[in-house]
């Protein structure tokens, strides 16, 4: 007995009549009659008791036609289900971020989407700093990553794209010297104290950068992992920080920002996912981030 058994009897016993039940079904009647048949045989007795005008059920056919709807019901619902996952309609994506990802707008308007769009799919959403985003994500602890670019997001079995790119900004103290300048240049950062985000993380390659641009390594005064506590300590006066321009967006009392012109400086973001990805939730999350990112 298979499930085609099952749809057969159970057109036949609805209809109560075997031409019709073969039109509906869009087979012809001696197939339908020949099936019928087997499935008795099989079940080792008489399910319909046929006349010339109808088709009645035995009580077996009685039993069996509770059966057959309950099973075609569950195997209807698992099919849906199946389908709705592969769509990425339902599932679980698990979403890391940094960086400029929260203050550009860029997550929120990804996940928005997303909502919007599958609104039964679940989203864990939680922040990460951006050198253990590529671990997570390789160990499966992490779906999506939203980043600064660095090193161990160019994995081999990892995917990133870039899909913002900002110039820096100075946040500084309000009557620091600084502040009279509608912008500045790298060399008024000259022995400058900084406060950096992280300094050999996520801010690597500004670093990097900045040293080789000044000629020497920048004066770093304070690290810290929390982008509020960079602002914090620059609105104090505990030195400059150079910052992406989105975190503009967070005021202050007492801090202000001046453009850092300097295109080699500048920051951006990345979404990163795994190279070999198959679940449908995960990739629906990913093609709605990129076309909202071209949009």
């Amino acid at each position: 007995m298979d499930l085609r058994h099952l749809r057969y009897f159970l057109a036949v016993a609805e209809e109560g009549h075997f031409g019709r039940a073969a039109e509906r079904l869009h087979i012809v009647q001696p197939a339908l009659s020949m099936q019928i048949k087997a499935l008795e045989e099989e079940l080792g007795g008489p399910l319909l008791v046929r006349t010339s005008r109808k088709v009645e059920l035995t009580d077996a056919g009685r039993l069996l036609l509770d059966e057959a709807r309950r099973t075609l019901a569950q195997v209807e619902h698992a099919r849906q289900t199946v389908q709705r996952s592969i769509r990425g309609e339902i599932g679980r994506v698990r979403v890391g971020f940094a960086g400029n990802a929260v203050f550009s707008g860029t997550l929120t308007r990804d996940l928005r989407a997303f909502r919007h769009a599958y609104p039964d799919a679940e989203l864990v959403v939680r922040e990460i700093p951006p050198l253990l985003q590529a671990d997570a994500l390789l160990t499966g602890q992490l779906d999506i990553a939203y980043t600064p670019d660095h090193d161990k997001i160019h994995h081999p079995e990892l995917v990133a794209q870039r899909i913002g790119i900002w110039r820096r900004q100075v946040a500084m103290a309000a009557d620091h010297p600084l502040a009279a300048q509608t912008s500045l240049t790298v060399a008024m950062l000259d022995e400058e104290p900084l406060i950096f985000y992280d300094a050999h993380g996520a801010d690597e390659a500004l670093y990097t950068t900045l040293s080789a641009m000044l000629g020497h390594a920048p004066r770093i005064v304070h690290e810290t992992a929390s982008t509020l506590s960079v602002l914090a300590l620059a609105a104090a006066g505990q030195g400059l920080a150079l910052i992406p321009e989105p975190l503009m967006n967070v005021s202050i009392p007492g801090l202000v920002y001046r453009p850092l012109d300097v295109p080699a400086l500048s920051a951006n973001l990345m979404l990163v996912s795994r190279e070999k990805e198959n679940n449908g939730a995960i990739r629906a999350f990913l093609t709605l981030a990129q076309r909202q990112g071209n949009g």
